[in-house]
Protein backbone atom coordinates (compact mmCIF):
# COMPACT_ATOMS: atom_id res chain seq x y z
CA UNK A 1 0.00 0.00 0.00
CA UNK A 2 1.34 3.40 -1.03
CA UNK A 3 2.07 5.62 1.96
CA UNK A 4 1.20 9.16 0.84
CA UNK A 5 2.15 12.46 2.42
CA UNK A 6 -0.16 15.31 1.40
CA UNK A 7 1.12 18.90 1.24
CA UNK A 8 -1.44 21.69 0.92
CA UNK A 9 -1.81 25.29 2.01
CA UNK A 10 -5.57 24.63 2.06
CA UNK A 11 -6.30 28.05 0.65
CA UNK A 12 -9.54 27.39 -1.26
CA UNK A 13 -12.44 25.07 -1.98
CA UNK A 14 -10.45 23.28 -4.68
CA UNK A 15 -7.95 22.12 -2.03
CA UNK A 16 -10.79 20.50 -0.09
CA UNK A 17 -12.34 18.96 -3.20
CA UNK A 18 -9.05 17.41 -4.27
CA UNK A 19 -8.39 15.91 -0.85
CA UNK A 20 -11.91 14.51 -0.86
CA UNK A 21 -11.48 13.04 -4.35
CA UNK A 22 -8.27 11.23 -3.44
CA UNK A 23 -9.63 10.09 -0.08
CA UNK A 24 -12.73 8.66 -1.79
CA UNK A 25 -10.59 6.81 -4.35
CA UNK A 26 -8.41 5.44 -1.58
CA UNK A 27 -11.43 4.33 0.46
CA UNK A 28 -12.98 2.59 -2.56
CA UNK A 29 -9.72 0.78 -3.36
CA UNK A 30 -9.18 2.51 -6.71
CA UNK A 31 -5.99 3.88 -5.19
CA UNK A 32 -4.07 1.18 -3.34
CA UNK A 33 -2.73 3.58 -0.76
CA UNK A 34 -3.60 5.97 2.02
CA UNK A 35 -2.81 9.52 3.03
CA UNK A 36 -0.79 9.04 6.22
CA UNK A 37 -0.55 12.75 7.05
CA UNK A 38 -1.46 16.19 5.75
CA UNK A 39 1.09 18.98 6.07
CA UNK A 40 0.17 22.66 5.77
CA UNK A 41 2.29 25.80 5.88
CA UNK A 42 -0.60 27.49 7.67
CA UNK A 43 -1.81 26.92 11.19
CA UNK A 44 -5.35 27.00 12.61
CA UNK A 45 -6.68 30.53 12.92
CA UNK A 46 -4.61 32.03 10.10
CA UNK A 47 -7.32 31.96 7.44
CA UNK A 48 -10.96 30.92 7.14
CA UNK A 49 -10.40 28.70 4.08
CA UNK A 50 -7.50 26.79 5.59
CA UNK A 51 -9.51 26.28 8.78
CA UNK A 52 -12.24 24.66 6.69
CA UNK A 53 -9.57 22.49 5.08
CA UNK A 54 -8.26 21.44 8.50
CA UNK A 55 -11.78 20.48 9.59
CA UNK A 56 -12.04 18.19 6.57
CA UNK A 57 -8.67 16.60 7.35
CA UNK A 58 -9.74 15.91 10.92
CA UNK A 59 -13.06 14.43 9.74
CA UNK A 60 -11.02 11.77 7.92
CA UNK A 61 -8.93 11.10 11.05
CA UNK A 62 -5.79 11.93 9.09
CA UNK A 63 -2.95 13.32 11.21
CA UNK A 64 -2.59 17.06 10.57
CA UNK A 65 0.87 18.61 10.74
CA UNK A 66 1.18 22.41 10.60
CA UNK A 67 4.04 24.89 10.59
CA UNK A 68 3.24 28.48 9.74
CA UNK A 69 5.78 29.84 7.29
CA UNK A 70 4.63 33.38 8.12
CA UNK A 71 5.49 32.92 11.78
CA UNK A 72 8.73 31.13 10.91
CA UNK A 73 9.97 33.65 8.36
CA UNK A 74 12.72 35.95 9.58
CA UNK A 75 14.42 39.01 8.15
CA UNK A 76 17.24 36.83 6.80
CA UNK A 77 17.90 35.89 3.22
CA UNK A 78 15.00 34.10 1.45
CA UNK A 79 17.08 31.00 0.72
CA UNK A 80 18.36 30.77 4.30
CA UNK A 81 14.99 30.82 6.07
CA UNK A 82 13.48 28.43 3.53
CA UNK A 83 16.22 25.86 4.18
CA UNK A 84 15.72 26.18 7.93
CA UNK A 85 11.96 26.00 7.52
CA UNK A 86 12.10 22.80 5.46
CA UNK A 87 14.46 21.22 7.98
CA UNK A 88 11.80 21.78 10.62
CA UNK A 89 9.17 20.40 8.24
CA UNK A 90 11.28 17.28 7.78
CA UNK A 91 11.51 16.74 11.55
CA UNK A 92 7.72 16.78 11.73
CA UNK A 93 7.01 14.43 8.78
CA UNK A 94 9.96 12.05 9.01
CA UNK A 95 8.23 9.70 11.50
CA UNK A 96 5.50 9.03 8.89
CA UNK A 97 8.11 7.70 6.40
CA UNK A 98 6.08 8.57 3.27
CA UNK A 99 6.72 6.64 0.06
CA UNK A 100 5.49 9.62 -1.89
CA UNK A 101 4.61 13.23 -1.14
CA UNK A 102 2.00 15.04 -3.21
CA UNK A 103 2.01 18.82 -3.50
CA UNK A 104 -1.68 19.66 -3.85
CA UNK A 105 -2.11 23.42 -3.78
CA UNK A 106 1.02 23.87 -1.67
CA UNK A 107 1.97 27.50 -2.12
CA UNK A 108 5.64 27.33 -1.17
CA UNK A 109 8.61 26.34 -3.31
CA UNK A 110 10.24 23.29 -1.75
CA UNK A 111 13.93 23.60 -0.94
CA UNK A 112 16.50 21.42 -2.69
CA UNK A 113 17.26 19.56 0.54
CA UNK A 114 13.66 18.43 1.10
CA UNK A 115 12.84 17.49 -2.48
CA UNK A 116 15.98 15.34 -2.63
CA UNK A 117 15.05 13.50 0.56
CA UNK A 118 11.55 12.50 -0.57
CA UNK A 119 9.93 11.57 -3.86
CA UNK A 120 7.57 14.52 -4.31
CA UNK A 121 5.22 15.10 -7.21
CA UNK A 122 3.46 18.25 -8.31
CA UNK A 123 0.83 19.20 -10.86
CA UNK A 124 1.87 21.61 -13.59
CA UNK A 125 -0.81 22.85 -16.04
CA UNK A 126 1.21 22.39 -19.22
CA UNK A 127 2.23 19.49 -21.46
CA UNK A 128 5.71 17.99 -21.02
CA UNK A 129 8.30 20.46 -22.27
CA UNK A 130 5.70 23.23 -22.29
CA UNK A 131 5.80 26.65 -20.65
CA UNK A 132 6.68 27.10 -16.98
CA UNK A 133 5.07 29.46 -14.48
CA UNK A 134 1.53 29.96 -13.22
CA UNK A 135 -1.44 28.54 -15.11
CA UNK A 136 -2.19 32.02 -16.43
CA UNK A 137 1.36 32.42 -17.74
CA UNK A 138 1.23 28.96 -19.30
CA UNK A 139 -1.98 29.63 -21.23
CA UNK A 140 -0.87 33.00 -22.54
CA UNK A 141 2.40 31.42 -23.69
CA UNK A 142 0.51 28.64 -25.48
CA UNK A 143 -1.66 31.22 -27.26
CA UNK A 144 1.33 33.39 -28.13
CA UNK A 145 3.13 30.35 -29.60
CA UNK A 146 -0.02 29.16 -31.40
CA UNK A 147 0.50 25.77 -29.77
CA UNK A 148 -1.27 22.77 -31.28
CA UNK A 149 -1.46 20.99 -27.94
CA UNK A 150 -2.17 21.84 -24.31
CA UNK A 151 -2.47 19.64 -21.27
CA UNK A 152 -1.14 19.00 -17.80
CA UNK A 153 1.49 16.84 -16.15
CA UNK A 154 2.55 15.42 -12.82
CA UNK A 155 6.29 15.75 -12.38
CA UNK A 156 8.93 15.05 -9.78
CA UNK A 157 9.77 18.10 -7.72
CA UNK A 158 13.33 19.29 -8.28
CA UNK A 159 15.20 22.53 -7.59
CA UNK A 160 14.46 23.54 -11.20
CA UNK A 161 10.91 24.87 -11.12
CA UNK A 162 8.38 22.89 -13.22
CA UNK A 163 11.17 20.92 -14.97
CA UNK A 164 11.42 17.71 -12.94
CA UNK A 165 11.08 14.30 -14.66
CA UNK A 166 7.53 13.75 -15.94
CA UNK A 167 5.63 11.03 -14.06
CA UNK A 168 2.37 11.26 -16.01
CA UNK A 169 0.60 13.60 -18.37
CA UNK A 170 -2.44 14.23 -20.52
CA UNK A 171 -2.78 16.16 -23.76
CA UNK A 172 -5.57 17.70 -25.78
CA UNK A 173 -5.64 19.45 -29.14
CA UNK A 174 -6.25 23.18 -29.29
CA UNK A 175 -6.83 23.27 -33.04
CA UNK A 176 -10.13 21.47 -33.58
CA UNK A 177 -13.57 22.37 -32.26
CA UNK A 178 -14.35 24.40 -30.22
CA UNK A 179 -11.00 26.24 -30.54
CA UNK A 180 -10.70 26.62 -34.33
CA UNK A 181 -13.13 29.50 -34.83
CA UNK A 182 -11.44 31.57 -32.12
CA UNK A 183 -8.02 31.06 -33.69
CA UNK A 184 -9.48 32.34 -36.96
CA UNK A 185 -10.99 35.36 -35.22
CA UNK A 186 -7.81 35.89 -33.17
CA UNK A 187 -10.04 36.02 -30.08
CA UNK A 188 -7.36 35.51 -27.45
CA UNK A 189 -9.66 36.05 -24.47
CA UNK A 190 -12.00 33.27 -25.57
CA UNK A 191 -9.07 30.98 -26.36
CA UNK A 192 -7.73 31.63 -22.87
CA UNK A 193 -11.08 30.69 -21.29
CA UNK A 194 -11.48 27.53 -23.39
CA UNK A 195 -7.96 26.26 -22.80
CA UNK A 196 -8.33 26.83 -19.07
CA UNK A 197 -11.71 25.07 -19.05
CA UNK A 198 -10.34 21.98 -20.79
CA UNK A 199 -7.15 21.90 -18.74
CA UNK A 200 -8.92 22.40 -15.43
CA UNK A 201 -11.36 19.57 -16.21
CA UNK A 202 -8.35 17.25 -16.47
CA UNK A 203 -6.55 18.19 -13.27
CA UNK A 204 -8.42 16.04 -10.74
CA UNK A 205 -8.54 12.96 -13.00
CA UNK A 206 -4.83 13.33 -13.73
CA UNK A 207 -3.94 13.43 -10.04
CA UNK A 208 -6.19 10.53 -9.02
CA UNK A 209 -5.25 8.33 -11.99
CA UNK A 210 -1.56 9.04 -11.41
CA UNK A 211 -1.83 7.93 -7.78
CA UNK A 212 -3.80 4.89 -8.93
CA UNK A 213 -1.08 3.98 -11.45
CA UNK A 214 1.70 4.50 -8.90
CA UNK A 215 -0.10 2.45 -6.26
CA UNK A 216 -0.61 -0.42 -8.72
CA UNK A 217 2.94 -0.39 -10.07
CA UNK A 218 1.92 0.64 -13.59
CA UNK A 219 4.46 3.43 -13.27
CA UNK A 220 7.13 3.93 -10.65
CA UNK A 221 9.87 6.21 -9.36
CA UNK A 222 13.37 4.82 -8.87
CA UNK A 223 16.50 6.83 -8.17
CA UNK A 224 14.71 10.05 -9.16
CA UNK A 225 13.73 8.55 -12.51
CA UNK A 226 10.39 7.36 -13.85
CA UNK A 227 9.98 3.73 -14.88
CA UNK A 228 7.22 1.60 -16.39
CA UNK A 229 5.82 -1.67 -15.06
CA UNK A 230 8.78 -3.55 -16.57
CA UNK A 231 11.32 -1.28 -14.91
CA UNK A 232 12.28 0.55 -18.10
CA UNK A 233 12.91 4.29 -18.08
CA UNK A 234 10.09 6.31 -19.61
CA UNK A 235 9.49 9.99 -20.27
CA UNK A 236 6.10 9.96 -18.55
CA UNK A 237 2.95 7.83 -18.48
CA UNK A 238 0.39 9.04 -21.02
CA UNK A 239 -3.06 9.07 -19.41
CA UNK A 240 -4.76 11.13 -22.13
CA UNK A 241 -7.17 8.41 -23.26
CA UNK A 242 -8.37 7.48 -19.78
CA UNK A 243 -8.76 11.11 -18.78
CA UNK A 244 -10.64 12.05 -21.96
CA UNK A 245 -13.23 9.40 -21.12
CA UNK A 246 -13.76 10.90 -17.68
CA UNK A 247 -14.07 14.54 -18.75
CA UNK A 248 -16.14 14.33 -21.94
CA UNK A 249 -19.44 14.42 -20.10
CA UNK A 250 -18.37 17.53 -18.17
CA UNK A 251 -17.53 19.52 -21.31
CA UNK A 252 -20.70 18.89 -23.32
Amino acid sequence: MLNIGWFSTGRDEAARQLLQAVQDKSHSGDINGKISFVFSNREPGEAKESDLFFELVRSYNIPLVCLSHKKFKTTGQEKEWRIKYDREVNKKIEPFAPDLCVLAGYMLIVSEELCQKYDMINLHPAPPGGPTGSWQEVIWALIQNKADTAGAMMHLVTPELDRGPVVSYCLFSTKGAPFAEYWRKDNKDMLFRLIRQHELAREFPLITLTLQALSRGEVGIKDRRVIDIQGKLISGYNLSGKIDEEVKKNLR
